[in-house]
């Protein structure tokens, strides 16, 4: 059996998993791991208003400026795998065929760990209907009777990055991760999304806000790590550990 790690983040448009999860991609990838990044669309109508604003501007040509954007940012985190499914926006288009095409990716990839959006999003349905298609994919990937002949998924947890307003996503982190020493990646893959560039300094604010609360859940004033820079994850199952800490 293959000792690789391995680990899939579903992303809904093209720059979600920047913004929102850049920093752990590129940890995991100095750490040793091969993240794939799936990106089910590019985000070309919803969220490129920039782009939209240029006199001119095609859905091709969008589109293109986009995916530029979204491998410029993978290359900067170190990302080797990062796949576009091109499936539409604004709604995305998570048929059957979409469904299949992801499973086979899952089974291909077989991650440690996966990661996707908020459960609970209304403003952006595309958010909320990505980490239902994702858990229903990483269930079927378990199942014996799909496609037999294929090795099936074993149990990968299912982090849930962080959505644009918490309170209203219903969304309660339950890991913090420090990102600090590959911050500098995260920033210049921001920075690489210059459709979205009044974000860039909102995702810096919340990586700091979150590294005060990795402090605080570290140890605060009796000890807690000094971190400048952290990620928020809530986790879907329960993990299963031999001891306590």
């Amino acid at each position: 059996m293959s000792d690789k790690k391995t680990a899939l983040v579903i992303s809904a448009h093209s720059a979600d998993f920047v913004w929102r999860a850049g920093g752990a991609i590129a940890l995991h990838q100095e750490k040793g791991y091969e993240v794939t990044v799936v990106c089910l669309s590019y985000g070309e109508r919803g969220e490129s208003a920039k782009l939209w604003k240029q006199e001119g501007m095609t859905l091709e040509r969008v589109k293109a400026a986009r995916r530029e954007e979204a491998e410029n940012a993978a290359a900067a985190l170190g990302v080797n795998d990062i796949r576009f499914f091109d499936v539409g926006d604004y709604p995305l288009d998570l048929g059957r065929e979409t469904q299949d095409r992801m499973v086979d990716v899952i089974r291909e990839v077989q991650p440690k760990f996966m990661m996707s959006h908020s459960k609970w999003d209304p403003y952006n349905t595309d958010h909320m209907n990505t980490t239902q298609f994702a858990l229903e994919c990483r269930m079927i990937a378990q199942a014996w009777g799909h496609n037999p002949g294929q090795k099936v998924l074993g149990a990968p947890q299912l982090y849930l990055f962080e959505p644009h307003q918490t309170e209203q996503m219903e969304w309660k982190p339950s890991v913090f991760l420090d990102i600090t020493d590959v911050w500098d990646k995260k920033w210049a893959a921001i920075q690489c999304m210059q459709g979205q560039e009044h974000l860039w300094n909102f995702y810096k604010n919340v990586a700091e806000n979150r590294a005060n609360h990795f402090r605080r859940n570290s140890g605060g004033m009796a000890g807690g790590r000094a971190a400048k820079y952290a990620e928020g994850f809530q986790t879907i199952f329960p993990r299963t550990v031999d001891e306590l800490e």
